[in-house]
């Protein structure tokens, strides 16, 4: 894993563009597997996580190949197994996006234990829920192994228990090819469930409701040629924004997915922070200290996540280090992995005044000078946020594990240099 050595405390300035949505690269890569034509992906990101996925679907038999710095063609017409590579697969938590293509156009597959982010229990019961009421049979005492019936996957009406993206994705894939109409309640709405729709669409799928809590899916035979490209990553963007604040500096964030932003600005907005949308663009002037926007009657305000169209889970780690560096108090409370506010314990060695309450909520009090330290990276959103805290902080900060960083944020090394960021990469 490579290291980053940060020297802080110096203003950035300059226009960055977010990448490609990591959380839909991966999934529509992945339906890219249903499909016995040629499927091209543009704005796809070179990311570990991307990198790792493209390999598992190689071992499979499919064709990949990068026809352009970041647009990857998939030929599925001779994938030949229905079980991954399990070395591969434990690497990324995205593995697991792998069950609904196989089981839809193969009728089983078997996979084990999906790694990823150690941030908190992440259970697959919704995932099991939908193949179950698609008519799958279920085996999970070991590796995970489905099998659809003789008859193939029917559709069928159900509610999952909790409205969990990748369980939604798995269910509209392997709903895509099943026999009649399905109906997805409590479903998953957020910027990458639309691209995965979207993409089926593009292949000759018939995905309706994308962007609502209720998908309606009717099966066809088979899926074909197609090109789609990946929307803009709106976690990406909101790092950028918390970047900006942090390090004082007047930043121009391009080609931003401003529609898919609302409750992305309402919570930064929260912590002082302002941006100006030009267009398809985002001015963030952060070179004044934030204050914090008291709640009526002077309490003490909250950012909290939420299931979408509410404030995103992935960048609540960004939001505590920006509150760090704001004027006044505010609780930050992460309501879906009950390990994700552990790294705060990092920052309070940077000097933050940080309270953790419990697993999930914090109380930040600012601002407070950050100095540099030896830490590291622990999962790909609270290495971001670290990384952000270092560039903030006054002296040289050592990040080691940057390698998590790297899964989520593509060259983040090199495009935070163009902006003036001192950071070096060091195997």
């Amino acid at each position: 894993m490579p290291t980053y050595v940060v020297s802080g405390g110096r203003p950035l300035s300059g226009t960055i563009r977010p990448a490609g949505n990591k959380n839909a690269a991966l999934p529509v890569l992945a339906a890219a597997l249903m499909s016995e034509g040629r499927v091209v992906v543009g704005n796809v990101p070179r990311i570990r996580d991307v990198l790792t996925l493209l390999e598992i679907m190689e071992s499979l038999g499919a064709g990949v190949e990068w026809t352009g710095t970041n647009t990857v063609e998939v030929n599925a017409a001779r994938v030949d197994s229905r079980r991954p590579d399990a070395a591969l697969a434990e690497r990324i938590r995205g593995s697991i996006l792998l069950l609904g293509p196989l089981l839809a156009r193969f009728g089983a597959v078997s996979l084990p234990p999906p790694g990823g982010d150690v941030i908190g229990r992440r259970r697959l019961d919704t995932h099991l829920l939908a193949f179950r009421a698609l008519g799958a049979s279920v085996d999970a005492s070991g590796d995970l192994k489905l099998k659809a019936p003789a008859g193939g996957l029917a559709g069928a009406d159900f509610f999952l228990d909790e409205p969990s993206v990748t369980a939604t994705e798995n269910a509209v894939m392997a709903a895509a090819l099943a026999g009649g109409e399905t109906r997805i309640r409590n479903a998953a709405a957020e910027p990458h469930v639309q691209d995965v729709c979207n993409a089926i669409n593009a292949m000759g799928g018939d995905v309706r409701g994308a962007g609502s809590s209720t998908l309606l899916v009717r099966g066809v035979r088979a899926l074909g040629d197609a090109a789609f490209e990946i929307g803009s990553d709106h976690i990406e963007t909101g790092s950028f924004i918390g970047l900006a604040s942090v390090t004082r500096s007047l930043l121009a964030i391009e080609n931003a997915p401003v529609e898919h932003l609302d409750s992305t600005l309402i919570g930064f907005r929260r912590l002082g922070v302002d941006c100006r949308v030009e267009g398809r663009s985002l001015i963030v002037d952060g070179r004044e200290t934030p204050e914090i926007q008291m709640d009526a009657f002077g309490h003490v305000p909250k950012v909290d996540d939420g299931p979408w169209p509410a404030f995103p889970a992935d960048l609540t780690s960004i939001a505590v280090v920006v509150a760090t560096q704001a004027r006044g108090s505010v609780l930050i409370h992460e309501k879906m992995f009950e390990s994700r506010m552990f790294f705060t314990d990092k920052l309070v060695g940077m000097g933050a005044r940080i309270i953790l309450c419990d697993p999930h909520r914090v109380m930040v009090v600012g601002p407070s000078p950050l100095r540099g330290a030896t830490v590291e990276s622990p999962d790909i959103r609270a290495g971001m946020a670290i990384l952000i805290a270092a560039l903030g902080a006054q002296g040289q900060s050592r990040i080691g594990n940057a390698g998590q960083i790297e899964r989520g944020y593509e060259r983040i090394d090199k495009r935070l240099a163009a902006l003036g960021a001192a950071v070096e990469r060091i195997e």
